[in-house]
C-alpha cells in the first residue's frame, strides 16, 4: 500500500483520536495510541514525517538509545518505528480549518476535493516555525528564493561576505559553519547577551573571520534583484551599512498555531496553554511539541514524553 493511503479509509467516519502534524511528538502520540489500543489517524502536511529533525545538520547525541549523526537518521528510524507498528497516518494532508464545537476539521491532499473528519479527540503536534524579523526587504529575499541552509550552502559563499541575525546555538553553528567555507561572517545580534551554548560562543570569538555586532537592531535587508547588504542600528542609534551578499535569519522560532487561534487559550507569544495532562481549555483537545513548548525547553526526548502523557490520559477518557 502507498504510504500516502494509509488511513484513508478513515475519512467521513469518527475517529478516536485525530493527530495533527507528523514530527517527534506527533509519531510519539501514534505509537502510544496503537500501543493503548486506540483509533487513531495522523495527518501530515508534508510528504515525510519527521518536522524539525529536517533541519538538524549536527550529530544527534541526547535521545536515549541511539546516536544518530544528523536529524535525518534519526527521523528514518521514527517513520520506520511507524510503519512496523502499523501506525495510521496520511502525508501531503493539509488541514484547512478545525471545528472545535462539532468535533470536526476539514482537510485537503494535493488537488483531491477537501474532506470532513470526526474526532473525539484531537492531539495538536504542529511544531514551530522560523521566526521571521518583519522588516523591508525580508518577504522580497525569501520570494526570490534566497533562503539558505549554513551546512548544505556553506560552499556558495566562500570568499563572500554574510550576515547573520541571531544569538542562540543556530546563529553561532551556522557562523562556524561559514567560516570554515571561507566566507566573512557578521552575527548581528539585538543583545549583549547570547543564548548559544558556551563552546560556540568560545570558538566564534576565536575567529577573525567572524565580526560580532552585539546590541544592534536590524532595520532592512538591502538589494533589489538579489541581497546586497543589510542596515543595522546600534545602541547609542548609530546607523550602519553593511554590505553582504547573503542573510542568513536564526532568531529562533514560533508557535504554528494558527488553527487553533480562538479555540483555545494561549499566551502572550501564541503557545498554546495546557494543563499537566497536555489538555487544552478545550476539554477534546491536547496540545504537545513545539506549539506549546517555549524554545528554551524544547526537545526531542521532551516532545516524546508529551506524546505518551497526552495519549494515556485520552485513553483514560475514553475508558
Amino acid at each position: 500500500m502507498d504510504f500516502l493511503e494509509l488511513g484513508r479509509e478513515f475519512l467521513n467516519q469518527s475517529i478516536e483520536v485525530v493527530i495533527i502534524g507528523g514530527g517527534p511528538a506527533g509519531i510519539s502520540a501514534a505509537i502510544w495510541c496503537k500501543r493503548l489500543g486506540i483509533d487513531h489517524l495522523l495527518l501530515e502536511s508534508e510528504t515525510a514525517t519527521g518536522g524539525q529533525l529536517h533541519n538538524i545538520q549536527n550529530e544527534i547525541i541526547d535521545y536515549p538509545g541511539m546516536i544518530t549523526n544528523n536529524g535525518q537518521q534519526l527521523q528514518e528510524k521514527f517513520h520506520q518505528h511507524l510503519l512496523q507498528l502499523n501506525c495510521r497516518f496520511r502525508l501531503g494532508t493539509s488541514v484547512l480549518s478545525i471545528d472545535a464545537a462539532n468535533r470536526c476539521l476539514t482537510v485537503k491532499e494535493g488537488k483531491r476535493d477537501p474532506e470532513v473528519i470526526h474526532f473525539q479527540y484531537l492531539i495538536f503536534a504542529t511544531g514551530a516555525k522560523p521566526r521571521r524579523l518583519r522588516i523591508p526587504g525580508e518577504t522580497e529575499m525569501m520570494q526570490r528564493g534566497e533562503i539558505y541552509s549554513a551546512s548544505k550552502d556553506g560552499a556558495l559563499f566562500a570568499h563572500k561576505r554574510v550576515a547573520i541575525i541571531g544569538g542562540g546555538d543556530r546563529a553561532f553553528e551556522g557562523a562556524l559553519i561559514l567560516a570554515e567555507n571561507g566566507a566573512e561572517v557578521s552575527l548581528i545580534h539585538r543583545s549583549d547577551r547570547f543564548r548559544a551554548r558556551r563552546e560556540y560562543i568560545q570558538q566564534v570569538t576565536k575567529r577573525d573571520s567572524i565580526q560580532l555586532y552585539p546590541h544592534c537592531k536590524i532595520e532592512r535587508i538591502d538589494g533589489k534583484s538579489r541581497v546586497t547588504g543589510v542596515t543595522i542600528v546600534d545602541a547609542n542609534g548609530k546607523v550602519n551599512q553593511l554590505v553582504v551578499d547573503g542573510v542568513f535569519i536564526r532568531v529562533g522560532v514560533e508557535p504554528n498555531s494558527g488553527l487553533l487561534k480562538g479555540k483555545v487559550e494561549m499566551d502572550q507569544n501564541q503557545y498554546i496553554l495546557h494543563n499537566p495532562k497536555y489538555q487544552t481549555s478545550e476539554p477534546h483537545i491536547f496540545a504537545i511539541g513545539d506549539v506549546c513548548t517555549p524554545a528554551d525547553y524544547t526537545s526531542i526526548s521532551l516532545a516524546a514524553g508529551q506524546g505518551m502523557i497526552a495519549s494515556k490520559s485520552i485513553s483514560i477518557l475514553l475508558s
